[in-house]
């Protein structure tokens, strides 16, 4: 896949189903539901966009922005499409939505043992801000609390 392959797109009713299929393979143990996702289409403080490779779905992100801060909220690229800059382009267009609704800072958790998220996440310039104990199930593992502040978008 070329960079110009890759095409971002709003959640729509009808990625709903392709997008919580990805969130199986990505997070078994602790994904969203169906309805989650249905749900966040109809909140007026969330983005959601999903990466389009040609036609076929690749990955997906989601955040909310409220007032001046901004959170990501769910982000995953199955595996059989990592490594390709999948998550670096869902991640950079989520950070300039979040900017665009007035976000100063935008934060995130991540499972301690997400080495290469966690790259990805302090490339883009977040840095490590606090640890949430215990907070994923199967297997319980700490969440890494990220904080990106000022010049939101990398």
């Amino acid at each position: 896949m070329t960079r110009s392959e890759l095409t971002l797109t709003g959640l729509t009713p009808a990625l709903v189903p392709v997008v919580h299929g990805m969130e199986q393979l990505c997070f078994p143990a602790d994904g969203w539901s169906r309805q989650q996702f249905y749900d966040e289409l109809t909140n007026p403080l969330a983005v959601w966009l999903v990466a389009l490779d040609g036609d076929t779905p690749v990955g997906y992100a989601g955040g909310l922005a409220v007032c001046d801060t901004g959170e990501v909220t769910d982000i995953g690229v199955p595996p059989a499409h990592r490594g390709r800059g999948i998550g670096r382009a869902l991640l950079g267009a989520l950070l300039y939505e979040l900017r665009a609704r007035g976000c100063a800072a935008v934060h995130l958790e991540v499972r301690e043992s997400n080495a290469p998220a966690r790259a990805l996440y302090r490339s883009l310039g977040f840095r490590e801000v606090g640890r949430r104990p215990r907070y994923y199930r199967a297997p319980v593992e700490d969440a890494i609390l990220l904080t990106l502040e000022e010049g939101v978008t990398p």
